[in-house]
Protein backbone atom coordinates (compact mmCIF):
# COMPACT_ATOMS: atom_id res chain seq x y z
CA UNK A 1 0.00 0.00 0.00
CA UNK A 2 1.09 3.27 -1.10
CA UNK A 3 0.07 6.70 1.11
CA UNK A 4 1.36 9.90 -0.14
CA UNK A 5 0.73 12.96 1.62
CA UNK A 6 2.45 16.25 2.88
CA UNK A 7 1.44 18.94 5.40
CA UNK A 8 3.47 22.27 5.34
CA UNK A 9 2.04 25.19 7.11
CA UNK A 10 -0.91 23.77 7.93
CA UNK A 11 -2.21 23.00 4.76
CA UNK A 12 -2.51 19.31 4.62
CA UNK A 13 -3.00 17.65 1.31
CA UNK A 14 -3.15 14.04 -0.25
CA UNK A 15 -1.07 13.12 -3.02
CA UNK A 16 -0.44 10.24 -5.66
CA UNK A 17 2.58 8.98 -7.59
CA UNK A 18 1.24 11.13 -10.49
CA UNK A 19 1.17 14.69 -8.65
CA UNK A 20 4.46 13.86 -6.28
CA UNK A 21 6.18 17.39 -4.93
CA UNK A 22 9.01 18.18 -2.83
CA UNK A 23 8.13 17.57 1.28
CA UNK A 24 6.39 15.08 0.82
CA UNK A 25 5.98 12.24 2.81
CA UNK A 26 5.74 8.23 0.98
CA UNK A 27 3.78 5.94 3.55
CA UNK A 28 5.13 2.33 2.53
CA UNK A 29 3.50 -0.75 4.36
CA UNK A 30 3.91 -4.23 3.21
CA UNK A 31 4.36 -2.83 -0.49
CA UNK A 32 4.37 -4.69 -3.51
CA UNK A 33 7.23 -5.55 -5.90
CA UNK A 34 5.50 -2.82 -8.75
CA UNK A 35 5.21 -0.38 -5.76
CA UNK A 36 8.36 -0.31 -4.98
CA UNK A 37 9.87 -0.07 -8.11
CA UNK A 38 7.89 3.13 -8.86
CA UNK A 39 8.59 4.67 -5.41
CA UNK A 40 12.54 3.67 -6.62
CA UNK A 41 11.59 5.29 -9.87
CA UNK A 42 10.54 8.36 -8.77
CA UNK A 43 12.55 9.19 -5.84
CA UNK A 44 15.90 7.60 -7.29
CA UNK A 45 16.27 5.99 -3.81
CA UNK A 46 18.20 2.75 -3.84
CA UNK A 47 16.32 -0.53 -3.90
CA UNK A 48 17.89 -1.97 -0.79
CA UNK A 49 17.40 0.83 1.08
CA UNK A 50 13.37 0.66 0.51
CA UNK A 51 13.63 -3.28 1.40
CA UNK A 52 15.51 -3.12 4.27
CA UNK A 53 12.85 -2.80 6.70
CA UNK A 54 10.91 -5.99 4.66
CA UNK A 55 12.92 -8.27 6.73
CA UNK A 56 11.36 -9.09 10.04
CA UNK A 57 14.81 -9.49 11.74
CA UNK A 58 15.99 -6.54 10.40
CA UNK A 59 18.79 -4.74 12.97
CA UNK A 60 18.16 -1.32 13.99
CA UNK A 61 20.97 0.99 12.23
CA UNK A 62 21.86 4.02 10.39
CA UNK A 63 23.05 3.96 6.29
CA UNK A 64 24.56 6.91 4.29
CA UNK A 65 24.50 7.51 0.68
CA UNK A 66 24.90 10.91 -1.16
CA UNK A 67 21.92 11.48 -1.75
CA UNK A 68 19.72 9.80 1.18
CA UNK A 69 20.05 8.72 4.20
CA UNK A 70 18.19 5.24 6.08
CA UNK A 71 17.38 4.70 9.50
CA UNK A 72 15.57 1.58 11.09
CA UNK A 73 14.30 1.35 14.24
CA UNK A 74 12.08 -0.99 15.57
CA UNK A 75 8.33 -0.09 16.57
CA UNK A 76 5.92 -1.78 19.31
CA UNK A 77 3.14 -3.75 18.16
CA UNK A 78 0.14 -4.92 20.24
CA UNK A 79 -1.27 -8.49 19.18
CA UNK A 80 -3.39 -8.78 22.26
CA UNK A 81 -3.38 -8.28 25.93
CA UNK A 82 -0.62 -10.55 26.97
CA UNK A 83 1.61 -10.96 23.41
CA UNK A 84 3.79 -8.23 22.29
CA UNK A 85 6.57 -7.69 19.63
CA UNK A 86 8.58 -5.06 17.25
CA UNK A 87 8.51 -4.49 14.03
CA UNK A 88 11.24 -2.67 11.86
CA UNK A 89 10.46 0.57 10.83
CA UNK A 90 12.21 2.23 7.64
CA UNK A 91 12.93 5.95 7.66
CA UNK A 92 14.15 7.35 4.12
CA UNK A 93 15.31 11.10 3.88
CA UNK A 94 15.97 11.61 0.44
CA UNK A 95 16.51 15.40 -0.90
CA UNK A 96 13.15 15.78 -1.28
CA UNK A 97 11.28 13.66 0.34
CA UNK A 98 10.94 11.42 3.36
CA UNK A 99 9.66 7.61 2.87
CA UNK A 100 8.56 4.86 5.52
CA UNK A 101 8.63 1.56 4.90
CA UNK A 102 6.73 -1.08 7.29
CA UNK A 103 5.67 -4.68 6.71
CA UNK A 104 1.91 -3.86 8.53
CA UNK A 105 0.10 -1.03 9.51
CA UNK A 106 0.67 0.25 12.85
CA UNK A 107 -0.46 3.58 15.28
CA UNK A 108 2.79 5.54 15.22
CA UNK A 109 1.44 6.52 11.74
CA UNK A 110 -1.88 6.81 12.64
CA UNK A 111 -0.60 10.18 14.78
CA UNK A 112 0.11 11.91 11.83
CA UNK A 113 -3.09 12.66 9.92
CA UNK A 114 -5.32 15.21 8.27
CA UNK A 115 -6.86 15.52 12.14
CA UNK A 116 -3.30 16.18 13.71
CA UNK A 117 -1.80 18.55 10.67
CA UNK A 118 -0.99 21.27 12.89
CA UNK A 119 1.64 18.81 14.91
CA UNK A 120 3.78 18.01 12.07
CA UNK A 121 5.65 19.35 9.05
CA UNK A 122 6.61 16.98 6.43
CA UNK A 123 8.91 19.60 4.31
CA UNK A 124 10.84 19.69 7.58
CA UNK A 125 12.22 16.09 6.88
CA UNK A 126 14.62 15.79 10.28
CA UNK A 127 12.22 17.36 12.71
CA UNK A 128 9.23 15.13 11.30
CA UNK A 129 11.82 12.01 12.15
CA UNK A 130 12.74 12.70 15.27
CA UNK A 131 8.97 13.30 15.52
CA UNK A 132 8.39 9.32 14.69
CA UNK A 133 10.91 8.86 16.95
CA UNK A 134 9.17 10.14 20.01
CA UNK A 135 5.63 9.16 18.90
CA UNK A 136 7.52 5.16 18.55
CA UNK A 137 8.88 5.90 22.05
CA UNK A 138 5.73 6.82 23.58
CA UNK A 139 4.05 4.19 22.58
CA UNK A 140 6.99 1.97 23.98
CA UNK A 141 5.87 3.38 27.52
CA UNK A 142 1.99 3.23 26.50
CA UNK A 143 2.46 -0.60 26.44
CA UNK A 144 4.48 -1.30 29.04
CA UNK A 145 1.86 0.61 31.51
CA UNK A 146 -0.43 -1.59 29.79
CA UNK A 147 1.60 -4.46 30.74
CA UNK A 148 2.30 -3.62 34.20
CA UNK A 149 -1.50 -3.51 34.65
CA UNK A 150 -2.40 -6.70 33.08
CA UNK A 151 0.39 -8.31 35.22
CA UNK A 152 -1.23 -6.78 38.35
CA UNK A 153 -4.26 -8.95 37.37
CA UNK A 154 -2.52 -12.00 36.77
CA UNK A 155 -1.42 -11.70 40.23
CA UNK A 156 -4.87 -11.31 41.46
CA UNK A 157 -5.74 -14.21 39.96
CA UNK A 158 -2.68 -16.58 40.83
CA UNK A 159 -3.61 -15.41 44.11
CA UNK A 160 -6.70 -17.48 44.01
CA UNK A 161 -6.96 -20.17 41.07
CA UNK A 162 -2.99 -21.36 40.68
CA UNK A 163 -4.21 -22.55 37.19
CA UNK A 164 -1.67 -23.04 34.25
CA UNK A 165 -3.26 -20.20 31.70
CA UNK A 166 -2.06 -17.28 34.12
CA UNK A 167 1.52 -18.72 34.00
CA UNK A 168 1.34 -19.22 30.32
CA UNK A 169 0.32 -15.34 30.17
CA UNK A 170 3.47 -14.31 32.29
CA UNK A 171 5.79 -16.05 30.18
CA UNK A 172 3.78 -14.44 26.91
CA UNK A 173 4.38 -11.04 28.78
CA UNK A 174 8.19 -11.85 29.40
CA UNK A 175 8.68 -12.86 25.73
CA UNK A 176 7.37 -9.46 24.64
CA UNK A 177 9.75 -7.72 27.36
CA UNK A 178 12.35 -9.17 26.16
CA UNK A 179 11.81 -8.34 22.62
CA UNK A 180 11.22 -4.42 23.88
CA UNK A 181 14.03 -4.61 25.35
CA UNK A 182 16.51 -5.91 22.87
CA UNK A 183 14.94 -3.25 20.16
CA UNK A 184 14.96 -0.30 22.63
CA UNK A 185 19.17 -0.78 23.36
CA UNK A 186 19.45 -1.07 19.60
CA UNK A 187 17.04 2.01 18.72
CA UNK A 188 19.49 3.97 21.59
CA UNK A 189 22.63 3.14 19.71
CA UNK A 190 20.69 4.98 16.42
CA UNK A 191 19.34 7.92 18.41
CA UNK A 192 23.06 8.52 19.96
CA UNK A 193 24.40 8.00 15.93
CA UNK A 194 21.73 10.77 14.97
CA UNK A 195 22.51 13.01 17.88
CA UNK A 196 26.51 12.67 16.34
CA UNK A 197 25.55 13.34 13.15
CA UNK A 198 24.84 17.30 13.70
CA UNK A 199 28.40 17.54 13.47
CA UNK A 200 28.78 15.26 10.60
CA UNK A 201 30.00 17.66 7.43
CA UNK A 202 28.80 14.68 4.94
CA UNK A 203 25.14 14.48 5.43
CA UNK A 204 24.22 18.23 6.65
CA UNK A 205 22.35 18.17 3.48
CA UNK A 206 20.06 15.68 4.33
CA UNK A 207 19.85 16.11 8.16
CA UNK A 208 19.87 19.84 9.22
CA UNK A 209 19.32 20.19 12.98
CA UNK A 210 18.47 23.68 14.37
CA UNK A 211 18.18 23.88 18.69
CA UNK A 212 13.98 22.80 18.37
CA UNK A 213 15.36 19.62 16.65
CA UNK A 214 18.41 19.12 18.99
CA UNK A 215 16.01 19.36 21.54
CA UNK A 216 13.18 16.99 20.12
CA UNK A 217 16.11 14.48 19.65
CA UNK A 218 17.13 14.31 23.23
CA UNK A 219 13.56 14.30 24.25
CA UNK A 220 13.33 11.16 22.07
CA UNK A 221 16.84 9.76 24.04
CA UNK A 222 15.07 10.40 27.51
CA UNK A 223 11.94 9.23 26.21
CA UNK A 224 13.97 5.84 24.89
CA UNK A 225 16.02 5.50 28.42
CA UNK A 226 12.76 5.62 30.49
CA UNK A 227 11.48 2.90 28.75
CA UNK A 228 14.60 0.63 28.84
CA UNK A 229 14.27 0.97 32.32
CA UNK A 230 10.74 0.26 32.99
CA UNK A 231 10.93 -3.05 30.49
CA UNK A 232 14.30 -3.66 33.09
CA UNK A 233 12.09 -3.55 36.21
CA UNK A 234 9.00 -5.26 34.80
CA UNK A 235 11.31 -7.99 33.54
CA UNK A 236 12.59 -8.34 36.84
CA UNK A 237 9.05 -8.25 38.57
CA UNK A 238 7.41 -10.97 36.21
CA UNK A 239 10.52 -13.32 36.66
CA UNK A 240 10.23 -12.79 40.84
CA UNK A 241 6.19 -13.55 39.78
CA UNK A 242 6.76 -16.61 38.19
CA UNK A 243 9.56 -17.81 40.67
CA UNK A 244 7.21 -17.27 43.80
CA UNK A 245 4.40 -19.05 42.13
CA UNK A 246 6.16 -21.93 40.95
CA UNK A 247 7.29 -22.09 44.46
CA UNK A 248 3.65 -21.28 45.72
CA UNK A 249 2.27 -24.15 43.57
CA UNK A 250 4.63 -27.31 44.74
CA UNK A 251 4.21 -25.83 48.38
CA UNK A 252 0.49 -26.77 47.51
CA UNK A 253 1.16 -29.75 45.54
CA UNK A 254 3.57 -30.58 48.74
CA UNK A 255 0.58 -30.26 50.78
CA UNK A 256 -2.14 -31.74 49.50
CA UNK A 257 0.47 -34.98 49.29
CA UNK A 258 0.50 -34.66 53.21
CA UNK A 259 -3.39 -34.23 53.85
CA UNK A 260 -3.42 -37.60 51.60
CA UNK A 261 -0.86 -39.34 53.51
CA UNK A 262 -2.60 -38.23 56.52
CA UNK A 263 -5.86 -39.59 55.30
CA UNK A 264 -4.14 -42.94 54.37
CA UNK A 265 -2.43 -43.58 57.97
CA UNK A 266 -5.56 -42.74 59.33
CA UNK A 267 -8.06 -44.82 57.48
CA UNK A 268 -5.42 -47.84 57.31
CA UNK A 269 -6.12 -48.82 60.85
CA UNK A 270 -10.16 -49.46 60.78
CA UNK A 271 -9.07 -51.20 57.60
CA UNK A 272 -6.44 -53.57 59.20
CA UNK A 273 -8.81 -54.46 61.90
CA UNK A 274 -11.50 -54.74 59.60
CA UNK A 275 -9.58 -57.37 57.87
CA UNK A 276 -8.29 -59.45 60.35
CA UNK A 277 -11.87 -59.97 61.75
CA UNK A 278 -13.13 -60.68 58.44
CA UNK A 279 -10.69 -63.95 58.31
CA UNK A 280 -12.21 -67.42 58.54
CA UNK A 281 -10.63 -68.25 61.31
CA UNK A 282 -11.20 -67.99 65.41
CA UNK A 283 -11.54 -64.28 66.61
CA UNK A 284 -11.97 -62.10 69.90
CA UNK A 285 -15.00 -61.54 70.33
CA UNK A 286 -16.24 -63.36 67.54
CA UNK A 287 -18.87 -65.14 69.93
CA UNK A 288 -20.00 -62.18 71.43
CA UNK A 289 -22.94 -60.51 70.00
CA UNK A 290 -21.39 -57.01 70.69
CA UNK A 291 -18.37 -58.18 68.88
CA UNK A 292 -18.68 -56.26 65.65
CA UNK A 293 -20.06 -53.08 67.48
CA UNK A 294 -16.58 -53.86 70.17
CA UNK A 295 -14.60 -54.12 67.23
CA UNK A 296 -15.93 -51.06 65.62
CA UNK A 297 -15.35 -48.57 68.29
CA UNK A 298 -11.96 -49.99 68.71
CA UNK A 299 -11.00 -49.30 65.09
CA UNK A 300 -12.37 -45.67 65.38
CA UNK A 301 -11.07 -44.85 68.76
CA UNK A 302 -7.59 -46.00 67.46
CA UNK A 303 -8.12 -44.19 64.12
CA UNK A 304 -9.40 -41.11 65.91
CA UNK A 305 -5.79 -41.21 68.69
CA UNK A 306 -3.91 -41.42 64.98
CA UNK A 307 -6.18 -38.59 63.64
CA UNK A 308 -5.26 -36.42 66.93
CA UNK A 309 -1.95 -37.59 67.18
CA UNK A 310 -1.14 -36.48 63.04
CA UNK A 311 -3.43 -33.32 63.98
CA UNK A 312 -0.65 -32.03 66.84
CA UNK A 313 1.95 -32.74 64.46
CA UNK A 314 0.08 -30.29 61.98
CA UNK A 315 -0.01 -32.79 59.38
CA UNK A 316 -3.72 -31.92 59.08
Amino acid sequence: MIKICKNDAGNYQELSLDNLVKGSWIQLVNPTSWELNAIAEATEVPMDFLKAALDEEERSRIELEDHCMLVITNIPLMIDETNYDTLPLGMIISEGHIITVCLEDNPVFSEFNAGTYRNFNTAKRTRFLFQILYKSASYYLKYLRQINKYTDRIEMDLRTSMKNQEIFQLMDLQKGLTYFTVSLRSNGVVMDRLMRLRSNSQSQHLIKMYEEDEDLLEDVIIENNQAIQMVEMYSHIIVGFSDAFASIISNNQNMVIKLLTSITITMAVPTMLASFWGMNVPVPFGNNPYGFGLVTVIAFSIAGISALTLWKKKMF
